[in-house]
């Protein structure tokens, strides 16, 4: 080439920002020309063909662009997915005309600001009955120990609370951010545990936990009274793979104890979720439906909406190429404009990938997981290998720009 000349990779407002100011320009002129150098798709999903085309329309106007289904000119498809095309500006443009439009146009409208606005959050500030997480900056690693006989990882190798509270010591030693303390193995095929043996397992070590040391805690369960009975001995967040559907009072118990909810996304139970029929019609659009619906579910219960992270459920009734899709599409879930949580540690995709069967040994398949959530948005990854993944999040959040 004759001239110096390249395409420019903008992921974020401040990016465009950085470019726009080390050309010299003016403050008003990078105020305008942001929303310009950020091009979007927006799936909206399942409209009639008459609002298709008006959003085709009125995008088209706006100098952007809106793909629908080859039968909405002649009606002759009943609804169809619109795919809009533009840039920032021409999207809010957009979203400003159909504010008094009918056919549920105004809807549409309020969704599409309301999903901007959303995404461009990137610091959070969640609040626990003892601190203020930060999430910014860096990446937080939640350590993960098991009080459990069957885990698919680690199951049985710790035996009581002092074992337990020797491993939490040795995971903040190693850097961890936040323990995730569990009674109850989530493999795939695990049978329930009774109450009173999940309570056994989990109280006294989080009581230990938090009388020794200072690193929140939370709990990995799907029972209410055992989420009750670990927030009285100090736990700060409730890790809740069912979504607050497996037990009708774990809502009430977290809005009550004012603590954080994790909230995964998982098909069926963790008996029966890699069983059978795996395929869905629309993955990402399916489990970021489910996610929506359960944070708004979390906020009728009195849970305040800056109380919740989302998890994807990677590996929790999804296929091997279903987890890599997550991966690779995992900043889908800043719409939703809560942190995400993401747990693929030692997990079976990675090494069905890698080629490794023991869960111990699948490090680096681990290691290539964390790091490509990482750079595609997630907030906090929960490991078994704290100081490996510790310093694998570091360099990967010195890549996407966030130290």
């Amino acid at each position: 080439m004759k001239n110096r000349i390249r395409l420019l990779h903008v992921r974020t407002a401040s990016e465009a920002a950085d470019h726009l100011k080390a050309i010299g320009v003016e403050p008003y002129g990078i105020a305008s020309m942001v929303p310009k150098m950020r091009h979007l798709n927006v799936l909206v999903e399942g409209l009639t063909p008459k609002v298709a085309n008006i959003i085709k329309q009125e995008m088209l106007s706006q100098g952007g662009d809106a793909a629908v289904s080859r039968g909405c000119v002649d009606c002759s498809v009943r609804r169809t997915d619109v795919l809009i095309m533009g840039t920032v500006k021409q999207i809010l443009r957009f979203a400003g005309k159909l504010r008094l439009q009918p056919f549920g146009l105004k809807e549409i409208s309020a969704d599409l600001r309301g999903l901007l606005e959303r995404a461009e959050r990137g610091r959070f500030l969640l609040e626990t009955p003892r601190r203020t997480l930060r999430i910014a900056g860096r990446t937080l690693v939640m350590g993960v120990i098991n009080m459990t006989p069957d885990s698919f990882s680690d199951g049985g190798e710790i035996a009581d609370a002092e074992a337990g509270l020797r491993q939490a010591v040795r995971l903040i030693g190693e850097g961890a951010d936040i323990l995730d303390v569990g009674g109850e193995s989530s493999r795939p095929g695990a049978r329930p545990v009774p109450l009173q043996e999940e309570l056994r397992r989990v109280i006294p070590l989080i009581r230990l936990i938090t009388r020794e040391t200072d690193v929140p805690v939370s709990i990995d369960t799907a029972k209410s009274e055992v989420a009750r009975q670990a927030v009285d001995a100090g736990a700060e967040i409730v890790n809740d793979i069912t979504a607050l559907r497996g037990d009708p009072g774990m809502a009430g118990v977290a809005a009550q104890a004012r603590v954080p909810v994790i909230l995964m996304h998982m098909r069926g139970t963790p008996r029966t979720m890699q069983k059978g029929d795996l395929t869905y019609r629309s993955l990402l659009g399916e489990v970021l439906q489910f996610l929506s619906d359960r944070i708004e579910r979390a906020a009728e219960a009195g849970i305040s909406r800056d109380r919740v992270v989302v998890d994807p459920g990677i590996g929790f009734g999804k296929s091997v190429e279903d987890n890599l899709r997550l991966l690779r599409h995992l900043g889908e879930f800043r719409a939703l404009g809560r942190p995400v949580c993401v747990g693929v540690s030692r997990k079976h995709f990675t090494g069905k990938i890698t080629g490794v069967e023991k869960p111990q040994d699948r490090l680096e398949g681990t290691a290539a997981a964390v790091t490509a959530a990482i750079l595609n948005g997630a907030d906090i990854v929960r490991v078994h290998d704290v100081a490996v993944m510790k310093r694998v999040a570091a360099m990967a959040d010195a890549v996407r720009g966030k130290r």
